[in-house]
């Protein structure tokens, strides 16, 4: 698709942490506290799978992951697992760190001042 940062079939490079992403109030359904933003660049698909860099600013939110592989570009975020066989574990993640979040899971991530991160989902 064209709208993509980094289309099939191109060899190009995104600066991630330069890239401007548009920030929307995250759905009231999902607010804990604070006053969250966040937003999404698509970047691609890449066999079956849709790439992007997502950016959370200030607050606590809830949510429900889809299959995910990320890797933190910059801030940080201490992210709850909800349910599952790891409910009650928290994971604090920071620059360079990287995640795999299971589809299904319900999470709760507190972001003091923002999160960036690169990922690869599937739904």
């Amino acid at each position: 698709m064209s709208e993509y940062l980094l289309p099939e079939g191109a060899n190009a490079a995104v600066r991630g942490r330069e890239t401007a992403v548009a920030l929307e109030a995250v759905a009231e359904d999902d607010v804990v506290s604070g006053d969250p933003a966040q937003g999404i660049v698509e970047l691609g698909a890449i066999g079956g799978a849709e790439a992007g860099i997502w950016e959370l600013r200030g607050g606590v939110v809830t949510d429900t992951e889809v299959d995910e592989l990320f890797i933190v570009l910059s801030g940080g975020a201490s992210i709850e697992l909800l349910d599952g066989p790891e409910a009650g574990t928290t994971v604090v993640v920071g620059p360079g760190d990287v995640m795999r979040l299971v589809g299904g899971t319900r999470t709760r991530w507190t972001v003091e001042d923002h999160i960036r991160k690169v990922y690869i989902a599937a739904e």
